[in-house]
């Protein structure tokens, strides 16, 4: 009725879809408003031309990880075998058809992606999803994964879900909002389903009642009897249109007969529509298959090759009604109906809402469900059936240890209140020394997550102490979060690190873990040099190693991450490199969409300091991509530096300052130590000098040795070009002895550079030599240029323009095409002043394209094929052959051939 606007939306999508470009469209509403029926005019009007699938939500089913999913591609399945093996595993792991490791759900996603892809590529393909707050976590996040990534696949995805806080997977997507019915086709559609004399003043009731609902609109009359609807009397006042359309169905159904509500009541409560198992579980009750005729007769119920209730309200009105014994005995009967060797989960789930009280056996069951589901990537269903569990558990020594089991899994599935609220039901106790602890651990974790609460560190730094004589390896690790948070949060690091000093020695052999953990409390309690030593041989074996998880749940990609800004910290070139390098190979082979953008962020900052900032830029790009994809947190950090080298104030400022302003980034933490070092390097590219050295200062002060050793080179030349060298003497110590710890060329470069600045005559320009020296031999090429910028404008100024120009001409010329504008620009000004006029630098084909067009180009440029290319990047092959046309088509080449043969910046 009516829904002009709405219809056009969706056949909109069909349209993109028959062109070969897939869309996706988010409808959402209260219950009964109509969403459902636009699904189904998307099928009627997709034809046969399109392959529609369908995917409904049942609330009963949101604890089974990847039970959604499995509804929607179960029919795809027979193209799983054109996917790259490792997307095939993940996907079976998933379905439970195969046993392995815990696959990562985002590449669950990829392999789902590739799989419509293959699906659609017969003909197009739409995908309706309805009831979409009822999916489980784990289906909905891939789902949504999936509909930001379409693009060139010829899928169409419609997506029903309920008004309120559920569904936030697929928050940002396009959405369609459908409303109530205008006054007069809310009157239409009441007139065309009333068959009896209804009075004026009813009528009036009913309209203003639904509020424009059309189900209430069709169902609200259904429910009164004709002399109620002749005569206007003793029509209930509604708590609301959905609660009011619930009653409607709970009153129909509770006049059908006996062995009928008994039926209706099984099917409600076993989600899978299965009929087969429904007769079993009613001829274990006595009831015979004839009562279903008049639940199908009052249309709350078909059974043909599968049970539907008439709307997902009319099940929970039917299960709703029924009292808590009549709910046991049907989920009895339905667990005396489940196969227990096909489906051996939902023989445990129905055993468990079959219990009166508690059980220790059917507790057991539930809890090595809640392991069948962690092993399937399911970390929300193991949190909630670990919950339930111990609320089955009689003995409180097991249920608190399964509540405690439970926070962990709620923590680990990103549900941090939900945690807390069970580490409450453990704390009950009884626990012993061990869950105690881990206990302890868990509410420092979730206070830094959720708040990056100042008193984390210490709680963390309580936590490993009790950890210390009961598990040495966790207790080692989370001494290295304590710290690290310390740093993060800009609390206080030194006396995390000296608790750290005294506390038991590291296993042996020492785990790369273990000896970052001493070589940052030495590097904090006893000085720089004294801990490069340590940190170096911690860095060469995360380098080196094999790593493997310490236990279930933890790995070594969060510390493989915190090696790389340490290498950052002792201006190790070739380990900052290889480590954030192996980071994001690490990130990318295990499928680990959850650390990748962190590892990208990392490489791409890795990058701007090696002068590639179009390659940084690409890589940050990626990384927002991967972020919005998977609904995560986008990180500011390689955005800000990779703005401050380019000399984008406008970005750089912008950025600085939502990080000054955001609570979670407190003064004197990393972050907005980040931030000032950024303000530093972009106002020495701009030659504002003053404000350089203010940012600068204020970034020195970090305890994280990443920030501090880049952060001093700046200090050193704001002042020296601000005419205050002697307020950068003491940073020009700090320099060199790290230089001389650290021994790199990157470092002896930068304290070569340092001290050129503050020195005069001809012991200035034996150390502008020296720097140039030693940083032509490292990776950091942007620390090449700028070296000769200052040299340069140093020769200028002593009145040598001949070899200022020298100096200034390759610094122009190497800062331009990095893409460091300001910098570039200040070496032109330089260049200018000596009497030449700099060169522009020429234009390239390769600007117009985008940094994500470059780096498809570039990968693919390497040989790589559009399917392997789209593994890396999480996207179809259909949609990276649309984007190589439309490089193809910018740079005037129309072969991979001819793009191998190009020079990409």
């Amino acid at each position: 009725m009516g829904r002009r606007a709405e219809r056009d939306a969706v056949e909109q999508l069909l349209a993109q879809a028959r062109s070969g470009r897939s869309a996706t469209l988010v409808v959402r509403g209260e219950a009964g408003i109509g969403k459902t029926a636009l699904l189904e005019h998307a099928r009627t009007a997709a034809g046969p031309e399109f392959r529609v699938e369908t995917l409904v939500g049942v609330e009963a089913e949101a604890q089974f990880a990847f039970a959604g999913l499995h509804q929607l591609c179960a029919p795809l399945l027979s193209e799983v075998g054109a996917l790259p093996a490792p997307q095939r595993t993940a996907l079976e792991v998933a379905f439970g058809q195969h046993t392995g490791a815990a696959p990562d759900r985002f590449l669950v996603g990829l392999a789902v992606l590739n799989l419509v892809a293959e699906v659609a590529e017969e003909r197009p393909l739409v995908c309706l999803v309805d009831d979409a707050q009822w999916l489980d976590e784990a289906s909905a996040q891939v789902l949504a994964f999936v509909a930001r990534r379409l693009a060139a696949e010829r899928v169409a995805m419609l997506v029903a879900v309920r008004d309120g806080p559920a569904a936030r997977a697929f928050v940002g997507l396009p959405e369609l909002r459908v409303g109530a019915l205008s006054d007069d086709e809310a009157r239409a559609l009441l007139s065309s389903g009333v068959h009896a004399p209804l009075d004026a003043g009813v009528r009036d009731r009913i309209l203003a009642e639904s509020r424009g609902n059309p189900l209430a609109l069709v169902e609200l009359p259904r429910s009164a009897p004709p002399a109620q609807l002749a005569g206007g009397f003793d029509l209930p006042d509604p708590a609301g249109v959905p609660h009011r359309v619930e009653e409607s169905f709970r009153r129909r159904s509770s006049g059908l007969p006996a062995e009928t509500q008994q039926l209706l009541l099984v099917a409600a409560a076993e989600p899978t529509g299965e009929v087969s198992l429904l007769w079993r579980a009613a001829a274990h009750l006595g009831i015979a298959v004839d009562a279903a005729a008049s639940a199908e007769a009052a249309g709350l119920l078909e059974i043909d090759s599968r049970v539907r209730f008439r709307h997902p309200l009319a099940r929970s009105a039917v299960y709703g009604v029924a009292t808590p014994s009549d709910r046991r005995r049907a989920h009895g009967a339905l667990a005396s109906a489940t196969d227990p060797a096909r489906d051996p989960d939902r023989l445990a789930w129905h055993r468990a809402r079959a219990v009166l009280g508690v059980d220790e056996e059917v507790a057991g069951e539930v809890e090595r469900m809640a392991g069948r589901a962690r092993d399937r990537g399911g970390l929300a269903a193991a949190a909630a059936f670990l919950q339930e569990a111990a609320e089955l558990s009689p003995e409180p020594a097991q249920r608190a240890r399964r509540a405690l089991e439970a926070a962990h899994a709620k923590y680990q599935a990103g549900a941090p209140e939900a945690a807390l609220a069970l580490v409450t039901v453990a704390e009950a106790g009884p626990l012993d020394a061990s869950e105690r602890a881990r206990l302890e651990l868990l509410r420092a974790q979730v206070a830094f997550h959720l708040r990056r609460d100042r008193e984390a560190p210490g709680m963390l730094l309580h936590a490993a102490r009790m950890l210390a004589p009961l598990e040495p390896a966790l207790s080692r690790e989370t001494h290295l979060h304590a710290l690290d948070a310390a740093i993060l949060n800009g609390g206080d690091a030194v006396g995390i690190a000296e608790a750290v000093r005294i506390a038991p020695a590291s296993q042996v052999p020492a785990r790369p873990v273990d000896l970052l953990l001493d070589g940052l409390a030495t590097a904090l309690t006893q000085g720089y040099a004294t801990g490069v030593p340590q940190l170096r041989h911690a860095l060469e074996a995360f380098r080196d190693g094999v790593h493997t998880a310490s236990e279930p749940g933890r790995h070594d990609d969060a510390w493989l991450w915190l090696a790389g800004r340490t290498a950052v910290g002792l201006l190790d070139d070739d380990l900052v490199h290889a480590l954030a390098t192996r980071n994001v190979q690490r990130a990318r082979a295990t499928g680990a969409l959850a650390t990748l953008p962190t590892a990208l962020n990392l490489l791409s900052i890795t990058s701007v300091l090696m002068g590639q900032l179009v390659r940084a830029a690409e890589l940050a790009a990626e990384a927002s991509a991967v972020t919005e994809a998977t609904g995560g947190v986008q990180l500011p950090h390689a955005r800000v530096i990779l703005g401050a080298w380019r000399g984008d104030e406008a970005a750089t400022t912008a950025l600085t300052v939502s990080t000054a302003e955001d609570a979670a980034y407190p003064d004197g933490s990393t972050d907005a130590a980040q931030a000032q070092y950024a303000l530093a390097v972009l106002h020495n590219g701009l030659g504002n000098y003053p404000a350089a050295q203010e940012a600068a200062i204020r970034a020195c002060g970090s305890p994280e040795l990443a920030l501090s050793s880049a952060s001093l080179p700046e200090y050193v030349e704001a002042c020296a070009r601000a005419g205050r060298p002697e307020l950068a003497a003491s940073a020009v110590e700090q320099v060199t002895s790290r230089a001389a710890a650290s021994g790199t060329r990157w470092a002896l470069g930068t304290a070569a550079c340092a001290r050129a600045l503050t020195s005069t005559g001809a012991r200035a320009e034996e150390h502008y030599r020296e720097a140039i020296d030693h940083l032509q031999g490292c990776r950091m090429a942007a620390y090449t240029a700028r070296a000769r910028l200052v040299y340069g404008e140093w020769l200028r100024r002593e009145g040598r323009r001949k070899d200022a120009r020298e100096q200034l001409r390759v610094a122009h010329e190497s800062l331009s095409e990095m893409g460091a504008e300001a910098f570039a620009a200040r070496a032109g000004r330089e260049l200018q002043a000596t009497g030449e006029h700099p060169r522009k630098r020429s234009t390239q084909p390769t600007d117009t394209l985008t940094p994500h067009e470059l780096h498809i180009a570039r990968l693919v440029a390497t040989g790589a094929t559009s399917r392997e290319v789209g593994a890396q990047l999480f996207l179809s092959p259909r949609t990276i052959e649309a984007h190589l046309r439309n490089i193809f088509a910018k740079l005037g080449i129309t072969s991979r051939r001819q793009l191998r043969e190009l020079s990409l910046p």
